[in-house]
């Protein structure tokens, strides 16, 4: 097992600091600029019927489409920071998926620009200001309470390991990264062929969310077998509920989404306090004494 858990190490680390990097992420946000103008570019030659051939029929000709486009490639971004940071602790898994989940909300309300006319008008659109104004203020709100999140994860401890222990989890969880990061690369290969190809298709990064709930289950019960004390199971399975909620969330209808992601944040926030006030402290102290 060793030798496994040292291939999986020497495959996944390269990988991790190669896009934690600085320079990657400035390259990749000058690319971003680009697409997001060179997009809005090619959107205002179909509107001038430059591009007539059905080859082209899969480029639309509101220029909003390139916010929600944009967005989307920020969220593939996130997502796969957020599968580098799956070998980290439970809780700041947890707190990326919140990120994530806020990004999603705020995509939501600009994609909702998508069905306005040029320019923007009021009337008619009433339904689909609402949505965005409850989307808008949905990020908001998840967006303070994963600031409060992260200052109570400051204060929190979690159950020790032996290194030897912690050593074959962490790799654990790296090939586990792996396998969803090559599944996500696959799962975003064959969105783009469909796209491009005009066949309907559910947003894979919605699926992929799915996998995350899989995944996260798997690595509670990885964690079982070398944290096998109730509290440690009890608040890494809390932790998976959390990411469950905001699944949900995902799939709900509009203001039912947001007030699903918000008990998912106040269940995480509780689940953090209430382990550490009432069962890390007092073990601790325990051990002082």
């Amino acid at each position: 097992m060793n030798f496994l858990y040292e291939r999986i190490t020497y495959i996944f680390d390269p990988l991790h600091h190669h896009w934690e990097q600085e320079k990657i992420y400035r390259k990749i946000s000058v690319a971003l600029v680009l697409f997001f103008l060179s997009y809005l570019v090619v959107i205002e030659i179909k509107r001038q019927g430059l591009l007539g051939h059905e080859v082209f029929d899969v480029i639309p000709t509101n220029h909003f489409y390139a916010i929600s486009s944009a967005f989307t490639v920020v969220l593939i971004l996130e997502v796969i920071s957020l599968v580098f940071t799956l070998p980290c602790s439970f809780s700041k898994s947890v707190g990326k998926q919140f990120e994530i989940l806020s990004l999603i909300l705020l995509r939501n309300a600009f994609k909702e620009l998508q069905n306005f006319p040029e320019p923007l008008t009021y009337a008619g659109n009433e339904e689909a200001i609402l949505r965005i104004a409850s989307d808008g203020f949905g990020a908001l709100l998840i967006f303070a309470l994963l600031g409060y999140y992260y200052i109570v994860q400051a204060k929190a401890s979690e159950e020790t390991m032996r290194p030897t222990d912690l050593y074959a989890f962490v790799a654990a969880k790296k090939g586990i990264a792996l396998l969803l990061l090559f599944t996500f690369i696959y799962m975003g290969i064959n969105n783009l062929f469909d796209s491009l190809a005009g066949r309907e298709h559910d947003d894979f990064l919605h699926q992929f969310y799915t996998m995350l709930i899989l995944s996260d289950i798997l690595v509670v019960l990885i964690a079982q077998c070398f944290q096998p004390s109730f509290q440690a199971m009890f608040r890494n399975s809390g932790f998976a509920l959390s990411t469950l909620m905001i699944r949900i969330a995902l799939a709900a209808p509009p203001f039912y989404n947001v007030l699903l992601g918000l008990a998912a944040a106040v269940f995480a926030i509780l689940l953090t306090q209430i382990s550490m006030s009432l069962f890390i402290k007092p073990r601790s102290k325990a051990r002082e004494t």
